[in-house]
């Protein structure tokens, strides 16, 4: 029994009869260089690729986000549907992409159709560039300064400066063209490129050009087109090429700006005066094509003739009238005026003011002619003894001063001059103009006629009587009066005596009796030191006043009395006139005379009286 349990618990053996090579039947061993063989076939069949290149490959999906495609690698590559919105795609399209990365963070292909495209535009860009090669483009949009155009599928520049050879405002108008360009510029770096459309155009007009002066002879008569004014003239499109139309060879006449006769987009007949070229210059004329106004002036214009012009040009020296277009005429300044006063012409005469004149000299061959203004009449001087008279009395205008004096005009073409010396009796002026002002009508007297040399003397103080005669009488060395102190300098001072006479005091004379010195505007004694009758001049001391009262004998007491009464008397006297004297004025010399003829008087009367008392002790 327990021998029966043992036979059963033993595991049953194997199933020999099972084919362990049954999955080996189609089963083929290569040799070695059998298998080296054909991984090599096998390995053919994946495109070896990498990054940053171009190649194509085949759409084998879409999505609604993204296009599949096959390049051939072992995974195949994504390209978003936005690559694809400016043209359709389908299954089985061939195009080419950008490898950008054989695996990205998530180990898939990352192809760009968009940079393919940009890479092949820059390689026709630069190409293009190369071969200086006319591209065509379509321009976009608008920029600051310029324009965006598409270039093979690339964004490139076109400044503004550089759409066409005149200057361009709208560029709007432009938007939306397809035009041709000419790539000038590019940088590898950024991959930028700037285009011209000008540059095309100027090539074009560069041969148009060359054919257009190869054609030109001087003295040729061409049809152009005003393009472009400037202050020194014109330029003119003679088709193809430019001249420049000079300022001074637009008109025969004087004219300050080419506007004045000519406007912009104007067609006219020009003639070639020169042209070079190596430069390209052509230089052209408008008032060649007429003949010389000098040429063609009126034989009835002879010397002696009177003729109207206006006023075209001032100078220093004179004026030039212009009688027509192209003929002119000098009116020196010495033909202004009879009068022998200096005249300013730009300030006698006004550009564009009409005059009549008379012609002095003609030279037709020359083509100059001098004018006169004051040959239209008379000479005042023939007649000048006649008309003014020595010692007449005549109102006249100030027209000018000088530090030596003033000159008056008394009519056209006659004046004189007033000497310094001659404007006051009694004051002394550092300048003519502290007493007149040009404009002001002042009344003189003829002193002297040179009618040889065209000159009159003119004094203003003759009007009266010269006063020094009674202020030798009023003002004798010795005398004492009120004055007072009006200006003072470091070597002394001006006196204002009774009737406006000024007197000088030097600084030493000024000295008070406590030590001080008198101040300006103080109102003082003064004693006449010197009284100079021929140079007008009188010398007064303050100091010397009070010093002659300390030196004075001291006499009776009577005598004192005597003195002091006459010493207040004459002090009363004196001020009384001052206050009535609130200016200086000729009609004083009314007043001065009169008191001469009283002081006459009472001498008079004092040296009869005197000898009487004589005649009384003689008895």
């Amino acid at each position: 029994m327990i021998q029966e349990q043992e036979q059963i618990k033993k595991p049953a053996p194997a199933h020999d009869d099972f084919d362990w090579t049954a999955d080996k039947r189609d089963l083929v061993i290569y040799d070695q260089s059998t298998r080296e063989k054909l991984t090599e076939s096998y390995d053919k069949t994946f495109t070896d690729i990498t990054e940053n290149v171009i190649i194509k490959g085949t759409v084998v999906a879409i999505t609604p986000t993204d296009v599949v495609l096959n390049i051939g690698f072992k995974s195949d590559g994504l390209i978003s549907m936005n690559e694809f919105k400016d043209e359709p795609i389908k299954i089985g399209d061939i195009i080419e992409v950008y490898v950008m990365k054989k695996e990205d963070l998530n180990g898939q292909l990352q192809l760009s159709r968009k940079n393919a495209r940009l890479m092949k535009a820059w390689d026709a860009i630069v190409d293009a560039f190369t071969t200086e090669k006319i591209v065509q483009g379509l321009v976009t949009s608008k920029t600051k300064g310029g324009l965006i155009v598409d270039l093979f599928g690339m964004e490139t520049f076109l400044p503004g400066s550089q759409i066409d050879v005149k200057p361009i405002t709208d560029y709007d108008q432009f938007v939306g063209k397809a035009m041709d360009f000419k790539v000038v510029k590019i940088n590898e770096t950024i991959k930028n490129a700037v285009v011209s459309h000008k540059a095309l155009i100027e090539s074009d007009l560069e041969l148009q050009r060359a054919e257009i002066i190869s054609k030109l002879e001087k003295g040729q008569v061409l049809e152009g087109t005003i393009k472009n004014i400037t202050d020194f003239g014109a330029f003119i499109d003679l088709g193809g090429v430019d001249g420049l139309l000079y300022i001074t060879d637009i008109s025969w006449g004087r004219i300050n700006h080419p506007t004045e006769v000519l406007h912009l987009n104007q067609h006219l007949n020009v003639v070639v005066l020169e042209f070079d070229d190596e430069k390209k210059r052509i230089s052209l004329g408008l008032k060649q094509l007429t003949p010389h106004p000098w040429d063609v002036l009126t034989e009835t214009i002879q010397i002696g003739s009177v003729v109207k012009g206006k006023i075209v040009n001032v100078e220093d020296y004179g004026a030039f009238l212009e009688l027509t277009p192209g003929v002119e005429g000098l009116i020196h300044i010495s033909e202004v005026s009879w009068s022998n006063q200096p005249i300013n012409s730009r300030e006698h005469f006004k550009v564009g003011a009409e005059f009549d004149a008379k012609v002095m000299t003609i030279d037709r061959a020359e083509r100059k002619m001098s004018l006169s203004l004051k040959q239209l009449s008379q000479d005042p001087w023939n007649e000048i003894t006649e008309t003014y008279p020595i010692s007449s009395r005549h109102t006249g205008l100030v027209k000018n001063i000088t530090p030596f004096g003033v000159f008056v005009e008394l009519s056209d073409g006659i004046g004189g001059m007033i000497h310094i010396s001659d404007l006051s009796w009694t004051k002394r002026y550092n300048h003519p103009n502290e007493f007149t002002k040009v404009g002001s009508e002042l009344t003189v007297v003829i002193l002297d006629i040179d009618k040889e040399n065209r000159k009159l003397s003119l004094g203003h103080k003759q009007l009266e009587e010269d006063p020094w005669d009674t202020f030798a009488t009023l003002f004798p060395v010795g005398s004492v009066h009120e004055a007072t102190l009006i200006h003072l300098d470091d070597k002394g001072g001006v006196v204002l005596l009774p009737y406006g006479l000024e007197a000088y005091s030097p600084k030493r004379h000024l000295k008070k009796e406590d030590g001080t010195f008198v101040k300006a505007d103080e109102k003082l004694p003064f004693k006449v030191i010197e009284f100079d009758r021929g140079d007008k001049k009188i010398l007064v001391s303050h100091t010397k006043s009070h010093e002659v009262s300390a030196a004075e004998p001291e006499g009776t007491a009577d005598d004192k009395k005597k003195k002091t009464t006459e010493r207040k008397s004459t002090r009363k006297t004196v001020q009384e006139v001052n206050l009535k004297m609130e200016k200086t004025t000729l009609g004083d010399l009314d007043v001065l005379s009169d008191l001469k003829e009283k002081m006459n008087k009472k001498s008079a009367k004092a040296e009869k009286a005197e000898k009487t008392e004589e005649m009384k002790d003689e008895e």
